[in-house]
Order: C-alpha cells, then sequence, then structure tokens
C-alpha cells in the first residue's frame, strides 16, 4: 500500500501526521508527503526519512487583498504539480491534515479518482479544509462538537494524533535541559510553533513573581529569545523544542498555552493541568476560543480570554491552577479520550484497501 501526506503552515498541520508515521509502517505502507518547497512541514517531515514532494502553494484569504490574485496562480500551479505527483506514484490514498498545501493536492487526488481523508483538528473546520471537505471520501475530526459542521455520512470522531514520542519523556531529561534543581514545580509555556508576543510579554512582565514559587521553561518562538534573561536562574528560553518535548512535558507541573488543537489534544493525553489563552478572534478567526471553550466545559483547562489579560489575572489564574491541579488531573483521566492514532489508521486502511478491491 502506498499514501500520499500532506498538510503544512503550522507545527499544528503536521506533527499528528509525523504522529501516524510508525503505525503506518508496521502496517507495511510506502510514504510520500507532499508540501511546500521552504515550508516548516520540510523541516519537520525529512528528518523523518520520508520522501518529500515540493509544491506551490498560495494563501487562501476571506478578505480582498492584491496578493489573492498571484496566490491564485501559485494554487494553480500546485495543482497540476500535484496530479503530476499522483499519476507518478499511484498513491492508493491520500491523507489531508489540513494548511493551504492540502487543498491542491486533495482537489488533485479527488481528479485522479484517490480517496482522500481528511483530518479536522479545530472546533470548526477552516477555510482550507472548508474547500477540501465536498472531496473527501471520509472525515475524522477530533472534538465532539465538530460533527454538526461536517457530513455525517462521511465524518468520524477519531480524536487526534499525538506523537507516542511524547509519552517517553524523562523529567530527570527535562531537568538536565533546562538546568533547573528539583526544589521548585516547573511551568512549561508553550507560545505554538510560531510563539507569542502576548504570551512572552506577560510571562516576562511577570518573571520575577512567577519565580519566587516555580521555575519557567519557555517556548518563545524563533527569533523571541531574550538574551538579558538568559543567566536568570530557574526561567530557561527555547525558540521551538523537537527532540526536547518529551522530556519537557514529563518535567512539567502545569502549563500556560494557547489553545491551538495539537497542544491541547498534546496537554490532555499526558494529563497536564494547564491555563490557556487562546488567540484572541481580532487576530483569529476565533478556532482557539472555541477550543478552549470545549476543554473548559469538560473541566479539563482554565480559560483566561486574551482581552481580560493583565498581570494580576494571569498571576491569579497560575496559582489558581496549580492549586486545584489534582482536579484538572482527575478530569482528563475521566474523560476517556484517547489518543487519535489508532482510530485515523483503521479510516486510512480502510480507504485504501476499499480502493484495492475496487481496483481503482
Amino acid at each position: 500500500m502506498k499514501i500520499l501526506m500532506t498538510g503544512g503552515g503550522t507545527a499544528g498541520h503536521i506533527t499528528p501526521n509525523i504522529a501516524l508515521l510508525p503505525g503506518l509502517r508496521s502496517l507495511g505502507y510506502e510514504i510520500h508527503y507532499a508540501g511546500t518547497k521552504n515550508g516548516m512541514e520540510r523541516k519537520l517531515i525529512e528528518p523523518e526519512g520520508v520522501p518529500y514532494h515540493p509544491i506551490s502553494a498560495g494563501k487562501l484569504r476571506r478578505y480582498f487583498d492584491l496578493q489573492n490574485f498571484t496566490d491564485v496562480l501559485r494554487i494553480a500551479k500546485g495543482f497540476l504539480q500535484a496530479c503530476n505527483i499522483i499519476r507518478k506514484l499511484r498513491p492508493d490514498v491520500v491523507f489531508s491534515k489540513g494548511g493551504f498545501v492540502s487543498t491542491p493536492v486533495v482537489w488533485a487526488a479527488w481528479i485522479n479518482r484517490v480517496p482522500v481523508v481528511i483530518h479536522e483538528s479545530d472546533m470548526t473546520p477552516g477555510l482550507a479544509n472548508k474547500l477540501s471537505l465536498p472531496f473527501a471520501a471520509r472525515i475524522c475530526y477530533s472534538f465532539p462538537e465538530t460533527g454538526k459542521y461536517l457530513d455525517k455520512t462521511k465524518s468520524i470522531l477519531t480524536g487526534l494524533p499525538v506523537r507516542e514520542s511524547l509519552f517517553r519523556g524523562s523529567r530527570e531529561k527535562g531537568r538536565e535541559i533546562c538546568g533547573f534543581d528539583d526544589k521548585k514545580p516547573v511551568i512549561l509555556v508553550i507560545g505554538g510553533s510560531q510563539g507569542s508576543h502576548t504570551l512572552n510579554k506577560i510571562i516576562r512582565r511577570n518573571l520575577n513573581e512567577l519565580l519566587k514559587n516555580f521555575h519557567l521553561c519557555h517556548l518563545c518562538g524563533r527569533g523571541a529569545i531574550d538574551s538579558s534573561l538568559d543567566k536568570i536562574k530557574g526561567y530557561k528560553q527555547f525558540e521551538y523544542a523537537n527532540e526536547e518535548m518529551p522530556h519537557l512535558y514529563a518535567l512539567a507541573d502545569m502549563v500556560v498555552s494557547r489553545a491551538g488543537a495539537t497542544t491541547l489534544f498534546e496537554i490532555l493525553s499526558l494529563k497536564k493541568p494547564n491555563l490557556l489563552i487562546p488567540l484572541s478572534r481580532s487576530a483569529s478567526r476565533g478556532d482557539q476560543i472555541l477550543n478552549a471553550a470545549s476543554f473548559e466545559k469538560q473541566g479539563f483547562s482554565k480559560v483566561l480570554q486574551e482581552e481580560n489579560l493583565d498581570d494580576d489575572t494571569f498571576i491569579e489564574a497560575v496559582r489558581e491552577v496549580y492549586g486545584y491541579r489534582n482536579r484538572y488531573i482527575s478530569a482528563m483521566e475521566r474523560s476517556g479520550i484517547v489518543n487519535g492514532v489508532d482510530a485515523v489508521i483503521r479510516v486510512i486502511r480502510e480507504q485504501a484497501e476499499q480502493r484495492a478491491k475496487t481496483g481503482a
């Protein structure tokens, strides 16, 4: 069996694909990946030993912008490139994790009668997936509430695939990476793969207060390291963590994070008490607000909206989450939500085998 995977733009569209690789390989799948030439997906996928096929991609916008005209040409070029890749590889199934690079791949698969499995991470589908959903044979999704936005005849609640490597972290190794002693609990701050200026500001502004009771491991985003803070005891900055991430999670006693779906399901799988500060509607389509609301409703998280964020509310929320950490852990343990790897692979396998039987 052969599978062509796609998805990119942010880590949230890539790491779930990486989570599927061991299971697909164990079933004997030949795996290929289509992504942009210089995107984050290439940097993360190629080290996994997966053949990578670059295509052109353009951003799809809901608003007027002169770049929309040139991006249409990039999308058209990407579609033709994806058609060539599919005709050359002849995959049995295409799996799309979303992001704008995935849309022309999905269209090309449909044109060439290759079944497509799409996974939607967020509570509501983003624009790229909305344009792809009509061409999917099956749609996997993460949040129970998402089902009402999808075609019930071809959608299935699978949860979100989480990398197995995250469960093999060492607290001691994490402490060694950060240079922390064991005298204080550790807060892990996650701003997303591109960092968060808002989180960076609130953490650094309250650093002295936080360090009275905690050590802080801060994932601040590329180019966002503040070298003036490098020598502060109990505070460690990283632009981005990949191989270190299992150990940083193992070290964390609580997490402060944005509310991207991939990070949320990692936190849930690892049972980490957490404070979520979702990206505001003024800077997004509001998906993180909905994601966070679902987790708060289920008792997994404390949510602080960016509009209500100031030094006092932030410090109070951190203290609340840590003080009631066992309550959040218990709610996550009762959830019954499991790693979505096996469920998603079952859907992929079903579509690939069905195509093999029909000889399409």
